[in-house]
């Protein structure tokens, strides 16, 4: 059986490390991203140039995406030498990004009608380790049959991929997700604090607290994290905010109350506007402190 060929647009801190274990895994991948110079790990490490989304799609068997936001997915697909310029029946698109889930409803059907390419909107969870290891968690939207064709190759990157229902699901699904992070950095951000004002070792908290039932992921990586001080350099605060408003509007859509995801929206606004972007996801805690936590 001849092996697909694969296409990636978006070589961010997510999709190159994507791209990495594909390589590794013996599939071929020709890539491209809007700043040309983020290709160059990739290509070093065996992988094509293409010129244009569209020349990349007529190449390719499957195209993934990892890109930045809504926009950002319907500018490559459907703006100037667009995926759906190199679009066909056989192929398939499988977008990693993280979107308006009404809006991928609204493009995968677009790219069924004008092309007869499918869609899988498959956002993943993990974070770049998760990438990196292999273990990203992928929550999936779309017929079954893309779905199960999207298993056959994502376990290069993946420890699972769950199809949630149709196209949106997989969106919807990552709302969740980012609501459930989001809400839980900021309770973490304040009770370290509140461990702090007391005398209690905040450092201490995540050690004391593993295992039992307020113990979590982000507990375990962001409060040390926060505790420390040991902020990253990206825009993880700009994406959680962009997260946060995608999950109070799909409230607004469905009728379903938000409150605790749009305090948490407001937070991290608030944050961004005391100019804190750069302190990423784990930003929150300079909303009580600027210094180490003991």
């Amino acid at each position: 059986m001849t092996r697909p060929t694969f296409g990636f647009v978006g070589l961010g801190a997510m999709g190159t490390p994507i791209v990495h274990r594909l390589l590794d895994a013996g599939h071929a991948v020709c890539a491209w991203n809007r700043t040309p110079e983020a290709l160059e790990p990739v290509l070093a490490a065996g992988a094509r140039a293409a010129p244009t989304p569209a020349a990349l799609t007529a190449a390719s068997d499957v195209v993934l995406l990892c890109v930045t936001d809504t926009e950002a997915v319907e500018q490559v697909v459907f703006g100037p030498d667009g995926v759906i310029e190199g679009a066909a029946l056989d192929k398939l698109l499988v977008d990693h990004s993280t979107i308006h889930p009404l809006e991928c409803r609204r493009f995968a059907e677009r790219l069924r009608v004008d092309s007869g390419m499918g869609w899988v909107d498959a956002p993943v969870s993990g974070g770049v380790a998760g990438a990196e290891a292999g273990r990203l968690v992928v929550m999936a939207g779309g017929a079954e049959a893309d779905v199960e064709r999207l298993k056959s190759f994502a376990d290069a990157y993946s420890q699972r991929v769950t199809r949630m229902g149709e196209c949106g699901a997989g969106q919807a699904s990552k709302t969740c997700n980012q609501m459930i992070i989001g809400g839980t950095v900021a309770v973490v951000a304040e009770a370290l604090n509140l461990a702090a004002r007391f005398g209690v070792s905040a450092a201490a908290l995540p050690d004391c607290l593993a295992g039992g039932w307020a113990d979590s992921a982000v507990l375990q990586d962001h409060a040390r994290r926060m505790a420390a001080a040991d902020f990253g350099s990206d825009n993880a605060a700009e994406i959680m905010l962009k997260d946060m408003n995608i999950a109070c509007d799909m409230g607004r859509e469905t009728g379903a109350p938000m409150p605790v995801t749009a305090v948490t929206a407001e937070l991290y606004r608030l944050l961004i506007s005391l100019g804190h972007a750069d302190k990423g996801q784990i930003g929150l805690i300079r909303l009580y402190t600027d210094q180490e936590l003991d």
